[in-house]
């Protein structure tokens, strides 16, 4: 009888060991494994070949590394009204700041400032178009390149301006115009910094894409270009057209 007891509890015990293992892969698979992720873009990067034709745009540079503290503090005076919630880191704001600042003047649209933070995972919303006027916050999902992240983990780890690389690119950016290509209305981009100059030529644009989507799961990935989802891409597009400016970081 006593036999009888002792293999029911060993029984008992193995079957709590191995349902609770089961339960601990599945939660494993679904947070450290990263979770479900939406299909990318099946395509690879291309090249803009009407590029040449295009103008360049605005040629401006990178005033940030070399603005005085006093000087930068008194820029930034004028923006304290901004971003009221603190949804954008402050160091890299005050960075575009300062950049947008110094250049106003060449921006065509300077109605809004956008920062795109590589630092987050593409879970979470990290494109934010600012409202130079009142200071709110529009906070957006976006894609980052199949190149930048390629065990698909939803973090950029890796940036490049080389054509091919299928990689995002990290710097400023000043929007232009709007046309329809293969993935419908886009906005084109020129790249002002030197970790981005080939944007135009790499075909590095603003469109909607079915991988993303505006909830907090894994996007998919794109070939380079800073892809949102189809419900949002009109409105985003016709915000930032023509000549507004957008820093993407890490």
């Amino acid at each position: 009888m006593i036999a009888n007891n002792t293999l029911k509890n060993l029984s008992f015990t193995k079957t709590v060991v191995v349902l609770s293992t089961f339960f601990t892969l599945v939660a494993c698979g679904g947070n450290g494994g990263g979770g479900p992720a939406l299909p990318d873009d099946p395509m690879t990067e291309k090249t803009d070949s009407s590029s040449s034709n295009l103008p360049d745009g605005p040629q401006i540079t990178d005033p940030v590394p070399t603005t005085p503290v006093s000087e930068r503090e008194q820029i930034l005076q004028n923006y304290q009204h901004l971003d009221p919630k603190n949804i954008v880191p402050t160091a890299p704001l005050e960075n575009a700041l300062v950049y947008f600042h110094k250049n106003k003047s060449s921006l065509k649209n300077s109605k809004y400032l956008t920062l795109l933070d590589f630092s987050k995972s593409s879970k979470q919303k990290r494109l934010f178009v600012i409202n130079m006027s009142n200071g709110s916050v529009w906070a957006l999902h976006v894609s980052h390149g199949k190149g930048s992240d390629a065990d698909h983990d939803g973090m950029a780890e890796k940036f490049s301006n080389l054509s091919g690389s299928n990689a995002s690119s990290l710097g400023y950016y000043i929007t232009d115009n709007t046309y329809y290509g293969s993935n419908g209305y886009s906005l084109r981009l020129d790249g002002k910094s030197s970790t981005n100059s080939r944007a135009r030529a790499r075909a590095i644009v603003i469109h909607g894409a079915s991988y993303v989507q505006d909830t907090n799961i894994k996007q998919g990935r794109s070939w380079g270009c800073p892809a949102i989802s189809m419900d949002n891409h009109k409105k985003l597009i016709d915000t930032l057209k023509g000549g507004s400016l957008i820093y993407a970081f890490k």
